[in-house]
């Protein structure tokens, strides 16, 4: 990519997309082109043609994305399949129609059998069933990675896919009713902080400023308190306990969105796909994405207490262990892409701390 190159971020709001956009204006890319939802509907394929013969961008990072955590993706199933397809879709198709130079893909983690391996490599893919609670996510994601294979095999096009795995950052997901565990578990020990030092207003201005549908900011202490018990946050008397989905036992693996952001670039600045498809000497052209991770994982458990640690909540935590755990372990073996020459480099508790700090401060 040149300076000047035309860069098309899709779901440049998010937390990856915002992450690309940070990184490459640091790097000194100043020809974005960032559309809001209102601006350009992916999910319309007419306006993302328009779009395309328009603007005619050289480059293109796909992070837009329906996404959310195990209660999101089971229960709009339906949503997180057809809506993830559809963007998808559009934006890989007219990427070849108006002749884009290059195209990365960003799928999940949560494309590997449930019962897939440890670590997992990219020849898992498709090997075993998907976990049931996000099957229908995944599957899009899996779509969406087959389209940029099919897409180069037939037309010559160099769109390659990553697989990142769970990720936090700047700009994330602090919803309580779909955010991601890690999100999640700052906001409830937050809040849960706060409960303990009979701290009402700053409960109130924590949900004025990320509005949770059900909460209403305007009722008695005692409504704040039943509605913080949705999210198993629960006082009984002084004291203040928190309880957590699952057994706490799972493992997970967290990489910091920066470092993401700075992956995606190398990537796209010193791999194409046909470099991938030779490099493995691939008779059959399959699996030809990179996983995006950090190698290690902890137990929710673990991550939970450092959380607890970085937020100075002192309180109880408990595990409701009828509530499911989803896959037990999802580490990704990233071997190839260390051996490409990009290796991440923030720690998880160097990154909760400036994402807390972050919280904080808005």
């Amino acid at each position: 990519m040149e300076k000047n190159s035309k860069i098309f971020i899709a779901g440049h709001k998010g937390l990856v997309g915002s992450a690309i956009v940070r990184e490459l204006q640091t790097l000194g890319f100043n020809n974005l082109l960032l559309r809001s939802r209102s601006e350009l509907d992916l999910l319309n394929q007419q306006a993302v043609e328009k779009f395309f013969d328009a603007e005619k961008p050289d480059y293109v990072f796909l992070a837009a994305a329906r996404v959310g955590g195990i209660l999101a993706n089971n229960t709009y199933r339906a949503e997180f399949i057809y809506q993830n397809t559809q963007i998808q879709n559009n934006i890989i198709h007219f990427s070849w129609k108006s002749g884009v130079k290059k195209l990365l893909f960003l799928g999940s983690s949560c494309i590997y059998p449930k019962a897939c391996p440890q670590p997992m490599k990219e020849e898992h893919l498709l090997t075993d069933v998907l976990e049931y609670t996000n099957e229908p996510y995944a599957i899009a994601k899996i779509s969406g990675m087959k389209m940029c294979e099919s897409y180069n095999l037939q037309y010559g096009t160099d769109f390659i896919s990553v697989m990142p795995t769970n990720l936090y950052g700047p700009n994330d997901n602090y919803n309580l009713l779909g955010s991601h565990v890690l999100p999640a578990l700052i906001r409830k020990m937050h809040l849960a902080g706060m409960l303990m030092n009979n701290d009402f207003d700053g409960i109130r201005n924590d949900f004025i400023k990320r509005p949770v549908e059900g909460v209403d900011v305007m009722g008695t202490n005692e409504e704040l308190v039943s509605s913080l018990e949705k999210f198993g946050i629960f006082r009984a008397e002084d004291a203040v306990e928190l309880k957590l989905w699952g057994s706490g036992t799972p493992r997970r693996e967290f990489l910091h969105s920066t470092d993401l952001a700075r992956a995606c670039i190398f990537l796209m600045n010193e791999v194409n796909f046909k470099d991938i498809v030779k490099e493995r000497g691939l008779k059959e052209v399959r699996n030809t994405h990179i996983n995006i991770g950090v190698g290690e994982d902890q137990s929710i458990a673990e991550l939970a207490l450092l959380v607890q640690k970085i937020t100075g909540y002192t309180g109880r935590i408990d595990w409701d262990d009828t509530k499911p755990d989803g896959t037990f372990r999802k580490l990704l073996d990233v071997s190839r892409l260390n051996n490409l020459g990009f290796k991440a480099s923030i720690s998880l508790e160097e990154g909760i701390k400036a994402v807390y700090q972050e919280y904080k401060s808005k």
